[in-house]
């Protein structure tokens, strides 16, 4: 009788090779042999497109802990963006006198922001703690371990598609009709959910190491709420020093967003190009040093 031989070593997870074996039943079931990484490691992303019926069950996972027991379920989706939307009409547009900038009406104007923006938070939010929350499944069994903080960022966009339909009744409401610019309105989607993961694999590898990392996420979050274009519009910001603002991803995630849906003539190429390109920069940082700190995930957490 075949044997099977896995090299299971409990400070790291590198895939090392695969190779068939049980020819002699006709067994051909592949046998993972797992060593221990040494260096900066291949980020392998194939790894997570194998596994992608783990994914897949683990966002639906967190889908349903998110509204189990809950007495509103999903309407927790449209409560939270709508009410900030009406504390942002009355204390900065009512009194403080913010306006659109333009023709929008303010609602509508601070709802379209507040739309990625509750995206990026909870992404943020629920990726950063993921790895600390599933500690159990990570030290007892292999599978890329960025499948978790994938997962929970992906769960996000159930709350995302919920609360747009408030969005969608509030233009038809105030007259407002996107031109040909809402095709590409999925862009700016990804770029606000690779934004959230990207920050999520920094701060998630972190929180492993240094369990005080979950208390700065809520300062971050709240910082990064007023440094980006939400309650105000970014023509307040010089037209010089718009392309280096864009070194908040999320500044050009939400003028994207405006553009793409309420039409604004605001010209969001170069500040959009400026996010994207840190997104990108910091993505391949996040993830080369992710795969770095996973083979002591299991030995840490």
């Amino acid at each position: 009788m075949s044997t099977r031989h896995d090299e299971l070593a409990l400070s790291g997870d590198a895939v090392d090779h695969r190779e068939p074996h049980g020819h002699e039943h006709g067994d051909d079931l592949p046998v993972i042999v797992i060593r221990p990484s040494r260096g900066w490691v291949s980020l392998k992303l194939d790894d997570l497109w194998e596994y992608r019926e783990l994914l897949y069950f683990l966002v639906w996972r967190d889908i349903k802990v998110r509204y189990k027991q809950t007495a509103l379920g999903a309407a927790w989706a449209i409560i939270q963006p709508f009410f900030t939307m009406v504390v942002f009409t009355v204390f900065f547009n009512k009194l403080g006198g913010i306006d659109s900038g333009s023709s929008i009406p303010y609602p509508v104007f601070a709802y379209c922001a507040l739309l990625p923006w509750q995206l990026f938070a909870y992404a943020l939010n629920e990726s950063s703690n993921s790895l600390v929350a599933n500690e159990r499944l990570v030290s007892k069994v292999y599978f890329p371990r960025l499948a978790i903080p994938t997962a929970a960022v992906l769960a996000g966009l159930v709350d995302f598609a919920v609360a747009s339909l408030i969005l969608f009744g509030m233009m038809a409401f105030y007259g407002i009709v996107p031109g040909i610019a809402v095709l590409t309105l999925p862009l700016f989607v990804l770029l606000a959910v690779v934004t959230a993961l990207t920050v999520g694999l920094w701060l998630s590898a972190l929180n492993v190491q240094y369990r005080d990392v979950r208390y700065t996420i809520p300062f971050l979050t709240q910082f990064w709420l007023f440094i980006t274009p939400i309650a105000y519009p970014a023509t307040k910001v010089p037209e010089q020093w718009r392309a280096l603002y864009g070194l908040n991803p999320m500044a050009g995630v939400v003028e994207g967003f405006r553009w793409a849906l309420l039409g604004q003539e605001s010209a969001v190429g170069p500040m959009i190009l400026v996010s994207a390109g840190v997104v990108l920069v910091m993505l391949i940082g996040g993830l080369a040093y992710f795969r770095k700190m996973e083979r002591t995930f299991a030995d840490v957490v």
